[in-house]
């Protein structure tokens, strides 16, 4: 059974006041190594034990593979990683990955986070709070598990 309906149209850009989301590309390398490496303990906190990552030896070279393969993804329609960045595209602020379910009774994975020198100000919170509105409004998912948690969605 296929990830999502055949007609369905990925999201391409969202724009927020203080964030935009859009296909992560490996032109995004620099900006994704930044946010990544400087949030380690933060990301080796929620995804370490899940993913492995990330590692504390990734190296640009790894992290343009990963790049490639979550631009090649969104492509082929099977997974879509988005770039949560700066409205003005000079920071990278985080990532959403939207992934098919591993979960029976689920529509899908959907795991977040932000850089570790944005939680202070309460952007991953916030991030958490659009993605449920914004993945029932623009998603055909009813239930997703979101960052670890069965989450179910107001239509």
């Amino acid at each position: 059974m296929p990830f999502l309906p055949r007609d369905f149209t990925v999201p391409a850009l969202v724009e927020t006041p203080r964030f935009r989301m859009r296909s992560i590309t490996i032109h995004d390398v620099f900006k994704d190594y930044d946010a990544v490496m400087s949030s380690r303990e933060h990301l080796w906190g929620r995804f370490g034990d899940i993913w492995g990552w990330p590692a504390e030896d990734l190296t640009i070279e790894q992290n343009i593979v990963d790049l490639g393969w979550h631009q090649k993804e969104f492509r082929l329609r099977s997974s879509f990683d988005y770039a949560v960045i700066s409205p003005d595209e000079n920071r990278l602020l985080g990532c959403v990955y939207v992934d098919p379910p591993h979960r029976d009774g689920t529509d899908a994975d959907v795991w977040f986070w932000a850089r570790q020198s944005e939680l202070a100000s309460g952007l991953e919170d916030e991030l958490g709070r659009f993605l449920v509105s914004w993945l029932a409004g623009s998603w055909p998912f009813s239930v997703v598990t979101l960052n670890g948690q069965v989450t179910r969605l107001a239509a």
